[in-house]
């Protein structure tokens, strides 16, 4: 694990892992789909991320939303992202593949190790769904995944220090334990000094304005763009680097 603490930053477009490089982040997490919870980016968002970024590129693979309980078509679907990922030059992958019982499917993740390497591998907060973190970790300690993203099990990581710190205390030097959800520099330290993490994840994720000079109000499909809050992350990475 790393000697300093650093941040990474869940980006669902080109623009926000701009600013987040700008602003100092150490990594990012490549999303579509906000709204879902993150699913694959397109070939070509991550081809123009890995282009223009300088810090480490971990893409999500998850083909779609819902559960992490995935059948044989969406099995060939991850390997084939994956092996988008690695033609591309990324540096890993962001993961989660569960049983029907909602537990780490260890068969299958040992797969996605090897199918990914050498790029390294994030479980995803399919973690957070596991009826038992603390099997799961050491689950996935077995399947030979570097970093769990997890919030604890509970909606957001401030509410789950308690549970993050016996999870990264359990987790030694064997995986990397990596806080997410919820996090902003209001509560950043505090959970920090709970927990002794050393690497966390925020998405500091805020709507853009749209530029259009005419907009339907008739029409509700548009959604919104998110961007990364550039001041926000600056913000973390300071307090990580005290």
């Amino acid at each position: 694990m790393p000697a300093t603490n650093l941040l990474e930053i869940c980006a669902f477009n080109v623009e926000s892992c701009r600013i987040a490089q700008r602003a100092g982040a150490a990594r990012i997490e490549l999303c579509d789909n906000p709204v879902e919870g993150g699913t694959t980016p397109s070939y070509g968002t991550i081809r123009q991320a890995r282009e223009h970024l300088d810090i480490q590129l971990y893409p999500i693979i998850r083909p779609r939303s819902g559960n992490y309980y995935y059948n044989d078509d969406e099995f060939e679907i991850i390997r084939q992202d994956i092996e988008a990922c690695k033609d591309l030059g990324c540096d890993g992958i962001s993961v989660g593949v569960a049983t029907i019982d909602a537990e780490i499917d260890t068969e299958q993740m040992k797969r996605i190790v090897e199918w990914a390497y050498p790029l390294g591998v994030t479980c995803n907060r399919a973690f957070d769904g596991t009826p038992d973190l603390f099997k799961a970790l050491e689950d996935l300690v077995q399947c030979g995944c570097e970093r769990i993203l997890t919030s604890g099990g509970k909606s957001s990581a401030p509410d789950a220090a308690d549970i993050l710190a016996r999870l990264v205390e359990n987790a030694r030097d064997r995986i990397c334990v990596m806080p997410g959800a919820g996090l902003k520099s209001n509560n950043l330290a505090e959970l920090r000094r709970r927990t002794g993490a050393v690497e966390y994840h925020a998405s500091t994720r805020t709507v853009a304005p749209n530029p259009l000079r005419y907009i339907n109000t008739q029409v509700l499909d548009y959604g919104d763009v998110y961007v990364a809050d550039e001041e926000e992350v600056r913000k973390m990475v300071g307090i990580l680097s005290e």
